[in-house]
């Protein structure tokens, strides 16, 4: 019976060590390993920019796009970009060709994909690039925005 009671001990030990618990301490301890994004809300990155007091880093791209699909594959996974960017901007990705997309290409006068622009809190552009960036420029590109 006491060696029953020591496994079944044991077992409840091994599920809180590396149960969910454990893991959402790791996560938490663990740098970002991508940009996180607000997808789709211009609106929502414009309150939770005043609200932090940050700029706002938009993606804007399309679906069908090589190059976005490559900057999500890569440059917006690599961990120095995505502690930088998480960091002091509030991030959205926009498809261009859905829900606001259509209306803010339009109004940002945008006419290639992927387009990257940063924002001050309020909406105004500060900054803008066009095509595929690597990862050190993409956060040179954003500290230059912070400078300005």
């Amino acid at each position: 019976m006491k060696k029953l009671l020591h496994i079944s001990y044991f077992i409840i030990v091994l599920a809180l060590v590396s149960g969910p618990a454990a893991k959402a301490q790791e996560s938490i301890s663990k740098p970002s390993t991508q940009i996180n994004f607000i997808e789709n809300s211009w609106t929502e990155a414009l309150k939770q920019a005043a609200r932090q007091n940050k700029y706002i880093f938009v993606d804007a791209y399309a679906s069908w796009c090589g190059p976005c699909k490559m900057l999500k594959a890569t440059t917006f996974k690599n961990n120095k970009v995505a502690d930088f960017y998480n960091d002091n901007f509030v991030n959205v990705a926009i498809d261009m060709e859905k829900g606001q997309g259509p209306a803010l290409a339009a109004e940002w006068g945008l006419q290639a994909y992927p387009t990257m622009i940063i924002f001050t809190s309020k909406g105004k552009p500060v900054s803008g690039t066009v095509g595929y960036i690597r990862a050190n420029d993409l956060i040179k590109f954003g500290q230059q925005a912070l400078n300005k």
